[in-house]
């Protein structure tokens, strides 16, 4: 099955199936907010089928159903690559938070063709979830078009773990402050400090900083624990939303280069 996204620049290896799945089951977490949740974690006999995520304030957020059974049977693959990377569905209509574009747009041609691929082998699910609700103002886009991106070379690496953490996982946009303007990366990346409310109660974003309020006295074990267990240094259980469950699908590689590049973040206090 090919993938035609209709984008230049897709001189990688090409999109595959085997990188989506390990994609999308994995360290990209989809799941964690298009499937539904059960006393026991996700529930994969309704995988992908789409689930309300979060009730704020400013809006209420339901993640769609993204498998076959859906409206994206009806859409192109680039058409569905938009959607991802940009947030802009066929219609011209904007996908509003909390998906994470400040960060998919960096998304390489070829990991978002896998991803594209592999969610049209997904087992249909008939799910009609409703649409979100935003009682703020969405911006017209999420930046100009996004003509082709490339990843970095695979490898441990301060560049490939800032991708991964970035584009494919997101970490580094939950664990960055918010402001008036957007994410505060230019001056607080990977500082945590921002609040999830949820049925466990608050959990805040830890800083990820080389800061001794960060990460400067963990052990690479203790921080691979933290991201692929939930498992804090002392043995405490860690919070959710974290994906830790999908987190755990990184290769051991994929995984020392994300460690590496948080070690390389530069030293930040916690936010007062």
């Amino acid at each position: 099955m090919a993938v035609s996204l209709a984008l230049a620049g897709m001189a990688e290896a090409g999109p595959t199936l085997e990188r989506g799945e390990y994609l999308v089951r994995g360290p990209a977490g989809c799941g964690n907010c298009h499937t539904s949740l059960g006393p026991d974690g996700p529930v994969m006999d309704q995988e992908l089928s789409g689930r309300l995520v979060i009730e704020l304030p400013e809006f209420t957020a339901v993640a769609p159903n993204i498998t076959p059974a859906s409206r994206i049977a009806e859409w192109s693959d680039a058409e569905l690559a938009r959607a991802i990377r940009e947030g802009i569905r066929p219609d011209g209509t904007v996908i509003g938070p909390p998906m994470p574009f400040s960060v998919y747009r960096g998304l390489s041609d070829d990991d978002l063709g896998s991803v594209v691929l592999f969610l049209r082998t997904l087992e249909p699910v008939a799910n009609k979830t409703p649409p979100s609700t935003y009682r703020i103002p969405l911006p017209p886009a999420y930046g100009p078009p996004v003509e082709s991106v490339t990843a970095p070379p695979r490898g441990v690496s301060v560049e490939y773990g800032a991708y991964l953490a970035g584009p494919v996982a997101h970490c580094i946009e939950c664990h960055t402050p918010l402001g008036p303007q957007g994410y505060k990366y230019d001056t607080d990346l990977g500082r945590g400090g921002f609040e999830f409310p949820g049925p466990w109660g608050t959990s805040v974003a830890a800083n990820l900083t080389s800061h001794k309020d960060g990460l400067a006295d963990y052990s690479d074990e203790q921080i691979a624990a933290m991201i692929t267990r939930g498992v804090h240094a002392d043995g405490t259980p860690m919070l959710p939303p974290m994906p830790y469950g999908y987190l755990a699908g990184f290769t051991e590689d994929d995984l020392k280069a994300v460690i590496l590049y948080l070690r390389s973040l530069p030293p930040l206090p916690d936010a007062p």
